[in-house]
């Protein structure tokens, strides 16, 4: 069997380590012309983690990313609503990482071509088209800078793991029509800076229209922190008007963002500083896309992002990338027919991942937070008072069990909560 992916990031790179290891053929197609560390922070939950740790990659993310040990959820004043620990922490045996999206996305490439060599990645080359038969499926790649034929590839599947804008989503479905946007604009960006507590901490403060997200994002180096931070603000009705394309390299200006950044507070931490302390601040407009009834179309499949863009709330986006490329190998190593496989992989993922989807447009579990603010617009003296323990535990845990890194404390509160 031979496996074409079209698309080198975090989703593509793990399927394509995950078949080598199951002795699948596979090559993948990537459109920039080269794979590097671009974007920001991500948090990469244990469940996804369990995964790249099974194929080997746990000391390389320790050497790049941070294990979070815990998180606070605050209302805009800095008052806290929930706290809960997290990965290893929380019970689960492999941690949650908190790590820069490119240093991620360099450990799965660095352990595919280790292990598959340098000619199983092809940059420079972007799907535009394919055929399937019988016998197989041809894919049509360009040069992505002339955008001339580039090449022709035969394989007996192809994935399409090429993002929010796939080819092969847009292949099958051609009138779907842009992302769905919430209005909402998302500025993010790092920076050295003083660490916030132990260093592996993060915080979500804010509520329904406004949050902003801290972590850090590598280990401190002469008394500083490469912290990460993000921050939302509703800023247009997104029923009513589009957004500039998604980009992961859009610059956006410091004197934009500031003034929405001193609307919150986190405690003990300075954090308009490290908003004035960052170099390039970039715009990212909160988008996703509507969960399809069908991936898969014979030997084409689609994964990540082409399949289930999501809002990137409750830390969901790559991990789920990462649970899609193991069950599509599992599915893949395992049926007779490629057809067949594919069929599995859409029966077992699709109803999970647009489960998720759902969750995040109703905040996922910084719900919580917008709870709390609508209860208590003014912020409050004691968070009991506004919101009992078992109903943000409901919120939080009840999303954790949902997206399938629940533990078992969150399932017996979740228990409890459903027996009233």
């Amino acid at each position: 069997m031979k496996v074409i992916v079209a698309g080198a990031g975090i989703g593509g790179l793990t399927l394509a380590l995950m078949l080598h290891r199951r002795g699948i053929e596979v090559e993948v197609y990537e459109q920039s012309p080269q794979v590097r560390e671009v974007g920001v922070g991500i948090n990469t939950l244990p469940h996804a983690i369990r995964e790249l740790a099974e194929i080997g990659l746990l000391p390389a993310l320790d050497n790049v990313g941070v294990r979070t040990r815990e998180l606070f959820y605050y209302n805009r004043y800095g008052q806290e609503v929930w706290r809960e620990p997290r990965g290893t922490d929380a019970g689960h045996p492999v941690p949650q990482f908190s790590i820069h999206r490119g240093r991620l996305q360099k450990v799965i490439h660095d352990g595919l071509v280790q292990r598959a060599g340098e000619a199983v990645v092809k940059t420079g080359l972007q799907l535009t088209g394919f055929m399937q038969d019988e016998g197989g499926v041809t894919a049509h790649f360009a040069d992505a800078v002339t955008g001339g034929a580039a090449t022709t590839v035969t394989g007996d599947v192809l994935v399409c793991a090429d993002g929010i804008h796939s080819v092969g989503r847009r292949s099958f479905y051609p009138n779907e029509g842009p992302p769905s946007w919430t209005g909402v604009l998302m500025w993010r960006g790092a920076a050295m800076w003083t660490p916030w507590g132990d260093g592996r901490t993060m915080a979500i403060g804010g509520g329904m229209g406004a949050k902003f997200v801290l972590y850090p994002i590598a280990h401190p180096e002469g008394g500083r922190q490469l912290m990460n931070w993000v921050v939302n603000i509703k800023m247009a009705d997104g029923a009513n008007s589009s957004p500039q394309k998604e980009s992961w390299s859009r610059p956006a200006q410091r004197s934009l963002v500031i003034p929405y950044a001193k609307r919150f507070r986190i405690p003990g931490f300075d954090h308009v500083g490290l908003v004035e302390a960052t170099e390039q601040i970039f715009e990212y407009p909160m988008a996703d896309r509507d969960p399809l009834p069908q991936w898969t179309f014979g030997r084409v499949t689609l994964l990540g992002d082409a399949a289930h863009p999501m809002y990137p709330v409750g830390s969901n986006g790559a991990s789920q990338a990462i649970l899609d490329a193991r069950a599509l190998a599992d599915a893949l190593a395992a049926a007779e027919h490629p057809c067949q496989a594919l069929y599995a992989y859409q029966q077992d993922r699709l109803p999970k991942t647009a489960e998720v989807v759902r969750l995040n447009r109703k905040g996922g579990p910084e719900r919580v937070i917008d709870e709390a603010e609508k209860r208590a617009p003014a912020g409050f003296e004691r968070i009991d008072d506004v919101m009992s323990r078992a109903e943000r535990q409901a919120i939080v845990g009840g999303y954790a069990g949902k997206a399938g890194f629940a533990t078992d404390k969150d399932k017996v509160a979740e228990l409890r909560v459903a027996n009233g």
